[in-house]
């Protein structure tokens, strides 16, 4: 006999109460951790929650600017695993005046520790942008020009490396954006709860990311 089962109407996603989902504008000179055994400064200096967060993706100690902190499983995971293809907004001041060699080399991809960077976007901007001065100013020892560079990939210093690979040393690197997610609106050191619509806009761009490797 045929089924006369109706069809489960798909449930709209809601965030359940206990799990929390913060971005956080890191100042230069903190670590992504909330503890450290040689008590440098941590994340536990700015963000005191009862929920146990992590860091999804981080940002080295001279890095600054946009860090998510969850503790959604699904969404750390698919932040950080390399299989997906969130883009990562970042500006980048470096040290000398990019050639179009050096820009087009960044756009199609360098060679780190023997493999090749995915393609980028890199936009060489005619004026600085505004930022919040850092704790410690940049002393640049010739001319700089600030790039904007969009990853889709997250190896480890990976815009210090590609910038360094075409003789154009990174002097300050201010992560902006992560995918539909950014600082504006924050200072260093201030951090803030998603809202709901942010919330669904995250999951909903993870969850139509490719799931195709590089």
């Amino acid at each position: 006999m045929p089924s006369h089962r109706m069809k489960a109407r798909p449930r709209r996603w809601r965030p359940r109460e206990s799990l929390r989902y913060l971005i956080f504008y890191k100042p230069y000179g903190v670590l992504s951790t909330f503890t450290d055994p040689e008590g440098r400064p941590t994340l536990s200096r700015y963000i005191r929650v009862p929920e146990q967060v992590y860091a999804a993706g981080r940002l080295d100690m001279d890095s600054e600017g946009l860090l998510f902190l969850t503790n959604d499983g699904w969404v750390n995971h698919r932040l950080t695993h390399p299989r997906y293809k969130l883009p990562k907004v970042y500006l980048a001041q470096v040290e000398g005046i990019p050639t179009q060699d050096a820009l087009e080399a960044l756009r199609q991809g360098v060679v780190i520790k023997g493999r090749r960077t995915a393609p980028a976007e890199i936009e060489l901007l005619e004026t600085p942008p505004t930022l919040p001065p850092r704790s410690r100013p940049v002393t640049p020892h010739g001319p700089t020009r600030w790039l904007r560079i969009v990853l889709r990939e997250g190896r480890k210093r990976q815009v210090r490396h590609m910038t360094a690979a075409v003789g154009l040393p990174t002097l300050r690197l201010v992560r902006v954006a992560i995918g539909p997610l950014s600082i504006r609106g924050l200072e260093p050191g201030q951090w803030r709860d998603l809202m709901p619509k942010e919330i669904s806009m995250l999951r909903h761009a993870l969850t139509r990311a490719s799931g195709a490797r590089y």
